[in-house]
């Protein structure tokens, strides 16, 4: 009875012992559990927060940039381009592929145009009696501003070594840009003039760099029109196309010159000996302008007239605007097509290589833009882009000079 007993009262034990140790593993396995399910859910709710603050910075940032994506210069132009680029500097990298605004996108500050510092504003003063100002629409594209709208002045300086010559945009947004992303300040037209006028010129001549008489050149020509009681001689030289004239017939020595020289480029750089070995070839050069709704459209229509009459088979004037409507780019391909061509190469017809040039013309990841309509046409074995403004021509920069020289005449 005893023995049997103790054997009871050991089974017993060695149940309690071993439910408890069960109960024990038991227990630290759910705390395990609880700690690892409110870690993950800690990390969750950081993530999230970190998103949320990307966001909300990246937005601030892009309502900046459309802050400064205006027209007109303001008393607080500079303090908002600096702010603009503190704000995109303290976004972490993913903010930064978040920015997106009205006009506001991460390309804005984030994509790399070349090296601004080795444009030179011409901002100077310390001008002197008389002075050139070299007036264009100007470009946020580095290269493109130092080697199309640097190469212009730098030409037109070095024929004139008696005079300042000195720049001006007409494009704020531009301007602001350029401010914003690169602390290079260039002068619009009104700060330009002024800056003439504290440093006591006396004799002004503007050269603008537009390619025609159109509204830039209207809008120049008006600014100027307040400042003629400033200077005691004030004159306009000849946009690179000169007079406009009536209609599409109408062409004159200075298109006839810049036909001749961008069609020579463009051929040189296509690697053909002449413009007659690349027709051979099956090659259509296509130049492709802006486009306006201005009068002075038909100077595009003009430009193709010339082409025809210096027999250019295959070379075709077109335009972003599609203004004039033959110039549109499903006109031009149209018309590419219909000449039996099966290569194409792409120019822009622009003094600077800028926005147009690399997004409108050349990049085929946006529908819209003319390599890829050419390319979705299925017309065309191949299609290639010359991302070159006129102004780095050196021929096409004589032509600004000689405009330059007839204005001091």
């Amino acid at each position: 009875m005893k023995k049997r007993l103790v054997s009871l009262l050991a089974v017993t034990m060695s149940a309690a012992l071993l439910f408890g140790a069960c109960g024990s593993a038991s227990t630290e396995s759910t705390d395990e559990t609880a700690t690892t399910e409110t870690e993950a859910t800690a990390d969750e709710k950081t993530d999230a927060g970190e998103e949320d603050a990307d966001k909300l910075a990246a937005e601030e940032c892009a309502a900046l940039i459309d802050a400064i994506y205006v027209q007109e210069r303001t008393d607080k132009t500079d303090e908002q381009c600096a702010a603009a680029k503190a704000a995109w500097d303290a976004l972490s990298d993913t903010a930064k592929e978040l920015v997106e605004g009205e006009n506001a996108d991460p390309d804005y500050f984030g994509r790399d145009t070349g090296d601004a510092s080795k444009d030179d504003p011409l901002n100077q003063d310390d001008i002197g009696e008389n002075e050139i100002l070299v007036v264009s629409f100007g470009t946020s594209f580095n290269d493109s501003r130092v080697q199309d709208i640097g190469g212009i002045e730098k030409a037109i300086a070095e024929a004139n070594p008696d005079w300042s010559v000195r720049r001006a945009f007409t494009a704020q947004i531009i301007i602001n840009h350029i401010q914003a992303r690169d602390n290079e300040k260039i002068d619009n037209v009104q700060q330009a003039l002024d800056r003439a006028v504290e440093n006591g010129v006396k004799n002004l001549v503007v050269q603008p760099t537009h390619l025609m008489h159109g509204a830039e050149y209207d809008e120049l020509v008006a600014e100027l029109d307040k400042y003629t009681d400033k200077f005691e001689s004030v004159k306009v030289a000849e946009p690179l196309l000169g007079e406009v004239g009536k209609d599409a017939t109408v062409i004159n020595a200075d298109k006839e010159k810049v036909a001749k020289a961008i069609t020579a480029e463009a051929v040189k750089d296509g690697g053909f000996d002449s413009l007659e070995a690349a027709e051979k070839d099956g090659v259509a050069f296509v130049f492709m302008g802006h486009g306006t709704s201005h009068t002075a459209k038909v100077t595009y229509s003009q430009m193709q007239t010339q082409m025809d009459k210096l027999g250019y088979k295959n070379v075709f004037i077109g335009t972003v605007e599609g203004e004039p409507e033959e110039t549109a780019c499903e006109n031009i391909i149209e018309a590419v097509k219909a000449a039996g061509y099966t290569k194409v190469v792409l120019r822009p017809l622009m003094v600077v290589a800028g926005d147009h040039a690399n997004n409108d013309m050349a990049d085929l990841q946006d529908d819209e833009s003319w390599a890829a309509q050419f390319n979705a046409s299925g017309a065309f074995s191949e299609i290639s882009c010359q991302i070159n403004g006129l102004g780095g021509i050196e021929d096409v920069q004589k032509i600004y000079v000689e405009h330059t020289k007839e204005a001091l005449k």
